[in-house]
């Protein structure tokens, strides 16, 4: 079995939410800001580049909201080994503190924008949005105790 450990963020600013798109191959939809964690790499300073990588911001991490773990099967992999996938993915909440919206260019994403919450339901996105955001409001429920 493959293991990918990878951080993400949750940023959300007056109702919006900052979501990169992501392409491999035929395969795209929006997901988090964020990815692989480099070898050495602590999760938070992986967060942090790969924010400013894929969105052009320059972002303040806040809590860790959470872990997701998943295991993909082989034959659902979009590329790999021709094994299982174990998918660990470290999630924080962020906020930009600088830089300009852009958007990647030869790395695995090639758009960032800003969406309305009301409308993420409607997107094309992969499974780590819906994560992120459940993750973040049981974060807030949990501090509202």
């Amino acid at each position: 079995m493959d293991i990918r450990v990878a951080a993400y963020a949750v940023i959300i600013s007056e109702g919006k939410i900052l979501l990169a798109h992501w392409r491999a191959g035929e395969h795209s939809g929006w997901t988090l800001p964020g990815g692989g964690i480099d070898p050495g790499e602590d999760p938070a300073d992986a967060a942090v580049r790969e924010i400013s990588e894929e969105t052009g911001y320059r972002a303040e991490l806040g809590e860790l909201i959470g872990v997701d773990s998943k295991v993909i099967p082989a034959g659902q992999r979009l590329s790999g080994s021709g094994v299982p996938l174990h998918a660990l993915r470290i999630v924080y909440t962020a906020t930009v503190v600088g830089g300009d919206l852009s958007n990647e260019i030869g790395g695995s994403t090639d758009e960032a924008a800003w969406f309305e919450l009301g409308d993420v339901a409607g997107l094309d996105r992969v499974d780590l949005v819906d994560i992120g955001i459940r993750m973040r409001s049981a974060s807030e429920a949990r501090r509202a105790d």
